[in-house]
């Protein structure tokens, strides 16, 4: 059951949420800087807008929270463009459906169009549901020493795709040593089958990080890490959990599965 505070998604729920994603994002930036300073990571804030620099390639590479915290005007756009493109990189921005409307006027006039939809879908923590996969599968946070075998098991669950292995290896390896990040695998008979991680910030806890070896898919490793993460966020005070996937996906079902209910739906917009 719902909680009666979050029983419809407003503007407020909607920025918590965005500012949670945001802070995750940049926290990874600061880990991609730190760990590696000649990558150029860096990311900045403008006008409540989070713009993130991890190579111009990187999914990363984006804003968050555009026209959600201030209302949007085109001097922050140019702001934001020439924060991107001194660094060789094309303009993203994540569009919360309850951002400043102009965005739709504005971001087609110059040059943008809608290239990707994700689902943000959220849950209140009141009661958290416990146990484990089916078939003995478990789930735990990771111990100290076992980074590269949390990231080798993110990327091995992408190893029918040789390119989007590497790029989650490379993304698993600075967020499993950045600090911010939780990482957690998922087990059976001592075996890692499958991980995911989270981020927490003022109450809100991200998860994120979800891979599970191939032979593993559809026999409860998600659902046990799933349940792991939330009741780890439960006991450091977290109300709230969110998780981002592609609309209609497995994942979005899992996670809808286990109470979580639909907030809205992103547009990604790209300036061509």
């Amino acid at each position: 059951m719902e909680s009666s505070s979050l029983a419809r998604t407003d503007r407020a729920l909607a920025q918590r949420l965005e500012r949670t994603e945001a802070a995750s994002n940049a926290s990874f930036v600061e880990a991609r800087a730190r760990l590696d300073p000649g990558s150029g990571a860096e990311w900045r804030e403008v006008s409540g807008t989070y713009a993130m620099f991890d190579g111009a390639a990187s999914p990363i590479t984006q804003t968050f929270g555009l026209g959600m915290f201030a209302p949007l005007v085109e001097r922050d756009l140019d702001v934001l463009e020439d924060f991107f493109a001194s660094r060789g990189a094309g303009t993203c921005h994540e569009i919360c459906p309850m951002s400043d409307p102009v965005h739709l006027l504005l971001l087609p006039a110059r040059g943008y169009r809608p290239i990707e939809l994700s689902s943000v879908l959220c849950l209140p923590l009141d009661e958290v549901r416990s146990g484990s996969g089916p078939g003995g599968v478990t789930a735990r946070p990771i111990r100290p020493g076992e980074e590269t075998l949390w990231a080798e098991t993110s990327a091995a669950g992408w190893g029918s795709e040789p390119a989007v292995a590497d790029l989650v290896r490379g993304l698993a390896e600075i967020s499993v040593r950045g600090g911010a990040t939780a990482c957690f695998l998922a087990e059976h008979d001592g075996e890692a089958v499958a991980t995911g991680g989270l981020f927490l910030h003022e109450g809100v806890l991200l998860l994120a990080g979800a891979s599970t070896l191939p032979a593993w898919r559809g026999r409860g490793a998600q659902n046990a890490l799933l349940a792991a993460r939330l009741r780890y966020g439960t006991e450091r005070g977290a109300d709230l959990a969110m998780v981002v996937t592609l609309p209609g996906s497995i994942s979005q079902l899992n996670a809808e599965r286990q109470g979580f209910r639909m907030a809205y739906t992103r547009t990604k917009w790209q300036r061509a």
